[in-house]
């Protein structure tokens, strides 16, 4: 189905989308603009939507707003934004009537023209998209990214053509009730995130299998075989398996030999990528290659993915070299929203780094934290929700001394990167990595990171040189 017939088949219908934010805001404008009458509906005030509730009008939409926002539901198609589940009352009371609900990326994949390449997972999937995105137009594709990062894709499709490549990061709540999977699929890795929205780990790991429970029988998942839960996947895949492993040997897949990521095929090694070259810190990143590598071979010359290694030096938020002042280096790792993604941060560094974390509370264990904190902090500035939770995991940890890791717990954010610049001595590193979402204080991990890179720039001192990485 194309774009304009799936347009055709529901503009009779009265559609309600869910959500006036980021991916619902191009696709009301899409549907309105295509003749489909729309209700927009959203918690914020009108006030608070500002500006774009006065364009939505203009533009037809019938705006139903506040807190009773799914009160009086009437439509025969939903469109639910992915922070909202798809089984509240509203939308199940909606069903039983004989409505449907659906999203912008799931109509998505029913009327993409061109080849999908999908990314889940809990950590590295932003990194990962990234740079199978760049490989692929270093290698001369017309790539559309989108998903969880970049922007909206499905108003794009009308100029979409078959020879064109959509590469999407898709988070477990757009993937919660996909029925379609991309032509190649991969799963970074799976560890608990997002409990405080999906009901227990059972239906997280059920919506990230989801990415490829629905391909072919010659479509590919590529898989992490170092991780428990992403090796399970195997065996239930209907399609073909590529394994990455940075820790065990592999008769087929993506393997480490000679600090080399190779691709192995009937027990046949080819050299693609030298670890050395990798510009990225951290074994973490290693793993974002080897597993992008599984995923465009065949599609990216192995000389492109070199040259691109050598240069690409991250996405924002990431691991990000904001300023060096005084001898000291100050890292943005926003992105740093649970306990695994900011062990990973942690693991790049050889020295013991000033740890700023802490915020939104997504009900997930951090005991596991306690140990890395021992091993690579040589001090901690605690802030925001979570601020007990991560004390808590260091000071049950084995071997953990407070005369060797200092915690402070600050609320104000700004005041808690004040504290780290007034521990820090020249030679140390502090990094912002939460382990925790932003909701507590920020819009998001892009805002708080952006608030922090401005308050570190904002340090005065001489002959301080600024850069990003």
């Amino acid at each position: 189905m194309t774009i304009n017939e799936y347009l055709d088949s529901i503009r009779e219908k009265k559609v309600a989308v869910f959500g006036i934010g980021v991916s619902n805001v191009p696709l009301i404008k899409m549907l309105l603009a295509h003749g489909v009458a729309v209700t927009a509906c959203d918690r914020s005030t009108r006030e608070g939507l500002g500006q774009i509730a006065d364009e939505l009008e203009a533009q037809g939409a019938v705006l139903h707003l506040g807190e009773g926002y799914m009160e009086d539901l009437d439509a025969d198609l939903i469109f639910r934004s992915p922070g909202i589940r798809p089984d509240v009352p509203a939308f199940v009371a909606a069903v039983e009537r004989g409505a449907e609900v659906t999203s912008e990326m799931e109509v998505f994949f029913e009327v993409c023209p061109c080849k999908k390449i999908a990314v889940t997972g809990s950590d590295g999937k932003t990194t990962t998209t990234t740079i199978i995105a760049k490989l692929l137009e270093k290698a001369g594709f017309v790539v559309h990214l989108g998903g969880n990062i970049g922007h909206p894709l499905l108003a794009e499709t009308f100029d979409m053509q078959p020879t064109d490549v959509a590469v999407l990061e898709l988070s477990s709540f757009q993937l919660m009730r996909m029925e379609r999977s991309p032509e190649i699929a991969v799963v970074t890795n799976v560890s608990p995130n997002h409990l405080d929205i999906h009901k227990g780990m059972e239906e997280y790991v059920a919506s990230k299998k989801n990415v490829f429970l629905h391909q072919g029988p010659e479509d590919k998942v590529v898989l992490n075989r170092d991780n428990e839960l992403t090796r399970s996947f195997a065996d239930e895949a209907p399609g073909r398996v590529t394994l990455f492993s940075r820790q065990n040997p592999l008769s087929e897949g993506v393997v480490i030999e000679d600090g080399v990521i190779c691709v192995k095929e009937n027990g046949v090694s080819r050299p693609v990528l030298p670890v050395a070259d990798i510009l990225l810190p951290g074994v973490h990143n290693v793993e974002n290659y080897m597993a992008a590598i599984g995923a465009v071979d065949g599609l990216v010359p192995d000389e492109v993915i070199r040259e691109f290694a050598r240069t690409f030096g991250g996405v924002e938020h990431r691991i990000e070299l904001v300023r060096e002042l005084d001898g000291v280096r100050y890292y943005n790792d926003s992105i740093g929203t649970s306990p695994t993604r900011t062990i990973a941060g942690l693991r790049s560094f050889a020295q013991k780094v000033i740890l700023i974390a802490g915020g939104y509370d997504k009900h997930i264990p951090y005991d596991v934290l306690g140990p890395e904190l021992v091993e690579h902090v040589k001090a901690m500035v605690l802030t925001g929700a979570t601020a007990p939770k991560i004390r808590a995991a260091a000071e049950e940890a084995e071997g953990y001394d407070p005369q060797n890791v200092p915690i402070y717990e600050i609320d104000d954010f700004e005041a808690a990167v004040d504290k780290a610049r007034e521990i820090a001595n020249p030679g140390d590193v502090v990094i912002l990595s939460p382990a925790s979402a932003a909701f507590d204080k920020f819009k998001n991990f892009m805002v708080r990171g952006t608030f922090f890179k401005k308050i570190v720039h904002a340090f005065e001192s001489e002959g301080d040189q600024v850069g990003t990485v």
